[in-house]
């Protein structure tokens, strides 16, 4: 597949948008799983088709005036997008909700939506189509491409929301401006995440989570930087690696130990040891009967997995997704995030941070699995057409892989698979035989979207 398009971006307008009736101002403290959270940005992105010629009012104009003004609506109930983040006397970050508003950036990209090599994100998204985020905690940049079609794009603040607060609320921005209720309305309910007093926690949390002070030496640097693609699944290979995982192991389990085998094949003669480890939503583990499922800010756990590297590559994948589901089941009970939260405590002001993402003194490689399967990919519709692609994106710039399967568009049971990983893994990847990962193409996502 040869190299992306190189194609020019121009800034028509920049904008900031608040809420459009006044807010209190008022102080929301970020609970104590927010606190694990570095300040560090994530981003999102549609990619919409022209619309149909029977909309031949809807221009990029229009298109954009919506998004605004459903935006200004939406944030009346998603505030804290509409904030900012301070540091408070005892130097942790708090959100101030002041209304400070959305910056919103308009701009045109001389390329068509066919053109797009979304496969290399690097090249094709990030700095182009993808804002960066200067100040407040979201940032939306809405492009006209060539060929009529548009792309959506927003950069927010990791401390303020997951990706599952992140989904409620695009959700619902969309269904503002279809003049719909808000299907989920967020809750911001800190008590639920409040530590228990006395508070008290199991030993291996100080294994999958560090006080800032305590980090290992930086391993020695990779002599390459990690690099950002996009592939897709299929759903029969999907189905395949799960009937080889043991057939009694859920898809991302399958998923998580396949690729955790690839990352033992790929590691450079130092690294002794390879980590594999997953992000754990905790709402329905800490309110079975619903209560959370509004919450919105981080309500996650990063366990993870460590293993020799000799040793993963003798096992077969039924075994290594064994491993997989015993680091991951003890992740999953109210019991664990609770304790999460009271190790948190103990430890404040002090940040802290999950292992996986900054290594051990024995060096290795490690990557994290987030699963994306909740991706609303269908419902971010705005009037003028589902989207026909969309994906996360997390250059987050540490030494660990960061992974994440999504539904494609095409809702067949496809998985699209954002990989922020060393490039050497990816070319592993991209040779297995059969084929998995296979390149994303505008092929596969302009064909049959619906």
């Amino acid at each position: 597949m040869g190299g992306s398009k190189e194609y020019a971006v121009t800034v028509k307008a920049k904008e900031r948008v608040a809420a459009v009736l006044p807010v209190q101002e008022h102080w929301l403290p970020l609970s104590n799983l927010d606190l694990l959270l570095p300040a560090m940005d994530v981003g999102v992105f549609f990619c919409y088709k022209k619309p149909p010629a029977k909309q031949s009012k809807t221009t990029f104009a229009t298109m954009v005036s919506s998004l605004k003004a459903s935006l200004a609506q939406a944030l009346v109930t998603y505030y804290p997008f509409a904030g900012e983040v301070v540091t408070n006397p005892v130097g942790e970050p708090e959100l101030l909700c002041n209304n400070r508003g959305v910056d919103f950036i308009e701009a045109y990209a001389d390329v068509q939506l066919q053109e797009l090599h979304l496969n290399n994100p690097d090249e094709s998204v990030e700095r182009k189509l993808l804002p960066k985020k200067k100040e407040g905690v979201l940032c939306v940049q809405a492009t006209e491409l060539k060929c009529g079609g548009l792309v959506l794009a927003c950069t927010f603040d990791h401390r303020i929301a997951d990706a599952y607060s992140t989904n409620m609320f695009l959700v619902a921005w969309a269904e503002t401006a279809a003049s719909k209720p808000i299907s989920l309305p967020p809750s911001f309910r800190r008590s639920l995440l409040i530590p228990r007093r006395p508070g008290s926690h199991d030993p291996s949390l100080d294994r999958l989570y560090v006080p800032v002070s305590s980090l290992p030496p930086p391993p020695p640097p990779h002599q390459e930087a990690a690099v950002n693609r996009i592939y897709y699944i299929s759903a029969d290979d999907i189905a395949r690696i799960q009937a080889a995982a043991g057939g009694q192991r859920t898809k991302i389990e399958a998923f998580t130990a396949y690729l955790w085998r690839v990352l033992a094949r790929g590691a450079r003669p130092e690294d002794k040891v390879c980590r594999m480890g997953a992000v754990v939503d905790g709402r329905t583990r800490l309110a079975r009967c619903g209560e959370m499922a509004g919450y919105f800010g981080n309500v996650l756990s990063i366990p993870y997995g460590s293993l020799r590297v000799e040793e993963l590559k003798d096992m077969d994948l039924a075994e290594t997704a064994e491993a997989v589901h015993g680091w991951l089941r003890r992740a999953t009970t109210a019991e664990h995030f609770r304790g999460v939260v009271d190790w948190v405590e103990a430890r404040r002001p002090e940040p802290a941070v999950a292992r996986i993402y900054v290594g051990e003194e024995d060096g290795g490689v490690g990557c994290v699995v987030s699963s994306g399967r909740a991706f609303p990919i269908g419902k971010v519709e705005f009037g003028w057409g589902k989207a026909a692609f969309g994906s996360y994106h997390f250059p987050w710039g540490g030494s660990a892989g960061y992974v994440m399967p999504m539904p494609s568009s095409r809702r067949n049971g496809d998985w699209v698979v954002y990989m922020h990983m060393l490039k050497n893994f990816l070319d592993l990847v991209e040779a297995e035989e059969p084929p998995v990962f296979r390149p994303l193409t505008a092929d596969y996502f302009l064909a049959d979207a619906k």
